[in-house]
């Protein structure tokens, strides 16, 4: 997977079956505000609460609230949208499709996010 996403122009996140991120390409780079070769491979508890994710309103999202721990532990798609602040200080609305990672005879590889971004908010807004 982690191949695959290197040639893509999509922003791709990857997680191992823990929920520990194993990378990220270049399009969820520009995204998240830091390249994965300065971030390097996280725990979820760490990439869950970095990017701050909250709602709409502001509110802080648990980690269970996000597509790609929801595609991890049900074993099923999940899609949402939320906002984050990227490690380069900008908030932006993220759209995510999540999908579970599943090898033969259903052995859990782990978790892909596919994700893109609304125009970034402006400072103060």
């Amino acid at each position: 997977m982690r191949q695959l996403a290197s040639y893509l122009t999509l922003s791709v996140f990857v997680v191992d079956p823990k929920g520990d991120l194993l990378y990220y390409n270049e399009g969820a780079e520009k995204l998240l505000g830091l390249r994965f070769d300065e971030t390097g491979s996280m725990p979820v508890e760490a990439w869950s609460t970095v990017f701050a994710p909250t709602d709409e309103r502001g509110t802080p999202l648990p980690a269970e609230a996000l597509p790609l721990v929801e595609a991890l532990t049900t074993g099923h798609p999940a899609h949402g949208r939320f906002w984050i602040e990227g490690l380069d200080g900008v908030r932006r609305a993220l759209n995510v499709t999540a999908l579970p990672l599943v090898g033969q005879e259903g052995r859990a590889l782990g978790a892909a996010a596919v994700f893109w971004g609304d125009e970034p908010e402006a400072p103060g807004a």
